[in-house]
């Protein structure tokens, strides 16, 4: 370095040092968060409590932090009615070596003599389902451990049986057994290695149907059923670990891509006297159907599921035991797809897929989007025939539990971005009422008691973070405060909040969506703003929805953003099921048309700056990122895809083909929907973010895109995450990381104007 150059640079970062020490001696403004601030931990939102009902819901039992043993669990009971709190099982009952056990979760016995405790977990997929399981003798007041005798954090779904003499649960893909007074152990099932699953289910199963527990006992204890997967054909995709060790480590997982064929699933009833299994003959061909529901209806009954490979299928079938009667009770076919669990914003997510059973048992409950509206439908087991139980010209969202001749279910007939509580007869005389007050205007979610007596909710808009109440149904009636947020919302006070507006943007194509739009603090509608589109789009996710705004949104529309969430065609929108199906065969083209062309009609607002642009999105949302970005590049100038899928021919079956088809019969609507088949007209900004362990949408895509770029001579940028997976969330600071990265690549490429 010459003695010019190096005095030029001592001068500069003599400036610059000088500067930084004049803005660290400025005032923070307190009214403005920052990325530090979001992180540190001053913003803490508290969550509704886990209940277990029990009694049919004349009490509940909840997890709390022990008074007397600093740190630790207990269980306590409360009565619904009166809120009368009994002290269940002490922190000190459950000490082992002198420390509590940490309860992760917990059921009780049919006869509530003992509990079952769930802890020292370890990560399956996406949940923590695999760990330790103790049980705790409300009688004799021991505490013991379950499959002692096995390798620590290896047992899963652990469950009672009706006597509750004995534990069964799954270890290693077998079912196991183990007298709960003895702790001597049977092995059930003998051929689980991971290729044969017996109890539990693969990769797929669980991501795409929200399969995990695969047994259950009957009611006297003497059969259970449990599904066997077979994977042996499925293919082994590698992700690889190149970060914690001095060689790279690959991690295999099963996943059968799209086209690929499915595990072939077969049910079985293990008969516990003769320890023998009967495998049900249920007709169509293993591995060209899907099993995603089986269910007791009684001691000698089962309902089993059965969707067909291009899920436009669906057949419960009942099978007795005792008989080896199998006989088809209901069939519902579509030209697009059936769906199974319903995506909605109010459904619990990943179940059982289990039918409500009413009637004394006689019938089921079943949503179906047979004509214009999503309705509920009550099928009788031994005849098949249905009943329409909500006979409105509105979508039922999802169901809560029904009583003796009730159902909850939630829906929002006036408006799609929010969520209530309704309830109707089961005669199917349309009498409806909403049960939720007018004062809950926004989105609104319940956990019903089993009698339909009592309720657990959660009420939460734009401008009110969330607050959680018990209630007495069906006059909703607060008995009980269990979360205000007090705090969360006066430390929210003490800064400064956009405004949130919804509006309704039509297309050029005549396509009217709804639209959620964040405004910066003081907004001036004379003023120029540049714009963050924030996307999804695809049939697992509604984004202009009337819930409680991020604190990173704040953090952006304080920077001068507007921050806009727009729901296409395809999304679960309350709008008809014409509405959502119209996306079949079409994802990547109708949802990418919807957005960008609402888009270019929301961006004539005169305070929105057409010239300042940038749309981002994680997952589907990525996907939809790239195709706005190479489709509409008149539109966007910048766009953040993270952990996009960039070439649908490499997703998993179910979930791809469910939408989509089969490759091998409409391959071009694969490559019409796919970024990739676009990546050669990037004109603007791209930064692609990616985790390398992601097993839901692989480090692949991004790579496979990477290389098109580079072929077609795109310049772009990257992040990857080593060992991240599709959350992107592992390892200290990620998240902090993550979401610095992405404002930094905002404000450097949609900047704000002084």
């Amino acid at each position: 370095m010459s003695f010019y150059h190096l005095r030029y640079f001592l001068l500069v970062t003599g400036v610059l040092m000088s500067l930084s020490w004049v803005l660290a001696q400025a005032p923070i403004d307190s009214r403005k968060l920052s990325i530090d601030r979001i992180y540190s931990g001053e913003f803490r939102a508290d969550r509704a409590p886990s209940i277990q009902w029990i009694e049919d819901g004349q009490g509940y039992v909840i997890k709390e932090k022990s008074s007397t043993v600093k740190g630790a669990d207990e269980l306590v009971r409360y009565d619904s009615k009166s809120q009368a709190r009994t002290l269940f099982v002490s922190a000190e009952q459950l000490k082992v070596e002198d420390k509590s056990i940490k309860i992760e979760s917990f059921t009780l016995s049919p006869d509530r003599s003992k509990v079952l405790l769930f802890t020292n977990s370890s990560r399956v997929w996406r949940s923590n389902t695999k760990g330790d399981y103790w049980v705790y003798d409300l009688t004799s007041k021991s505490l013991s451990q379950l499959g002692a005798s096995l390798p620590s954090s290896s047992l899963m779904f652990a469950k009672f049986s009706a006597d509750n003499k004995f534990a069964y649960y799954v270890h290693k893909f077998n079912v196991y057994k183990e007298n709960v007074k003895t702790n001597t152990i049977i092995q059930l099932t003998e051929d689980g290695t991971g290729d044969i699953i017996n109890g539990t289910f693969d990769w797929v199963y669980e991501e795409e149907f929200g399969m995990r527990d695969g047994f259950s006992l009957n009611a006297t204890g003497k059969l259970l059923a449990y599904w066997q997967l077979d994977a042996t054909s499925t293919g082994t995709f590698y992700m690889i670990n190149n970060t914690d060790s001095i060689y790279s480590e690959p991690i295999p997982l099963q996943y059968p891509k799209v086209g690929q064929e499915p595990s072939a699933a077969k049910v079985g009833v293990f008969n516990l006297t003769t320890l023998t299994t009967t495998w049900i003959p249920i007709p169509g061909g293993a591995r060209e159907n899907y099993l995603p529901g089986m269910q007791w209806v009684n001691a000698d009954l089962l309902l089993i599921q059965q969707i067909n490979r291009h899920q436009n299928k669906l057949t419960v079938w009942s099978y007795t035991p005792s008989s080896k009667e199998l006989k088809e009770v209901y069939v519902e076919t579509e030209d697009t797809w059936v769906d199974i669990g319903y995506p909605d914003a109010s459904a619990s997510g990943w179940g059982e897929n289990n039918l409500t059973l009413v009637d004394d048992d006689t019938a089921f409950l079943r949503m179906t989007e047979g004509d214009k509206w999503r309705h509920i439908y009550k099928v009788h087991i031994a005849t098949g025939e249905k009943t329409l139980i909500t006979p409105f010209d509105y979508d039922v969202a999802s169901m809560r539990p029904a009583t003796k001749d009730k159902v909850f279910f939630i829906a929002s007939p006036e408006n799609s971005t929010q969520r209530y509580l309704f309830q109707t007869d089961l005669s199917g005389k349309g009498n409806v009422n909403r049960i939720t007050p007018a004062e809950f205007s926004g989105f609104n979610n319940y956990d019903v008691s089993p009698n339909g007596k009592y309720a657990v909710h959660s009420h939460e808009s734009v401008t009110a973070v969330q607050t959680v109440r018990f209630i007495s149904l069906p006059d909703h009636k607060p008995i009980k405060g269990l979360v205000s947020n007090e705090k969360f919302a006066k430390q929210l006070s003490k800064i400064v909040l956009p405004s949130v507006k919804f509006t309704k943007v039509t297309t050029a194509e005549g396509i009217t969506i709804d639209a959620r739009m964040i405004l910066p603090p003081s907004f001036d509608k004379t003023k120029k703003y540049p714009v963050l589109f924030h996307v999804y789009g695809e049939p697992w996710g509604q984004v202009a929805i009337d819930r409680h705004i991020s604190l990173w949104n704040i953090y952006m529309a304080q920077q001068g953003y507007v921050i806009i969430d727009m729901d296409n065609r395809g999304t679960p929108a309350l709008l008809g099921s014409e509405w959502r199906k119209s996306i079949y065969r079409k994802v990547g083209v109708v949802n990418t048309q919807d957005q960008g062309l609402a888009a270019k009609e929301i961006l004539k607002l005169p305070y929105l700056d057409e010239d300042r642009v940038c749309v981002w999105g994680w997952s589907g949302g990525g996907s939809m990122t790239l195709n706005l970005l190479f489709k509409f590049p008149e539109v966007y100038q910048t766009g953040i895809a993270v952990a996009a899928v960039s070439n649908q021919l490499i997703y998993d079956n179910i979930y791809q083909e469910r939408y989509m088809g089969l490759p091998s019969e409409n391959m071009e609507d694969f490559i019409a929907g796919s970024p990739i088949t676009y990546a050669k007209n990037l004109k603007g900004n791209l930064l692609l973010i990616h985790g390398t362990a992601d097993d839901n949408v692989h480090y692949q895509s991004a790579e496979l895109l990477i290389n098109e770029l580079i072929k077609e001579n795109k310049q772009f940028d990257m992040m990857s995450y080593p060992n991240r997976s599709h959350g992107i969330y592992e390892g200290k600071n990620t998240r902090k990381h993550l979401y610095s990265l992405i404002t930094k690549y905002v404000l450097e490429h949609t900047p704000v104007e002084e």
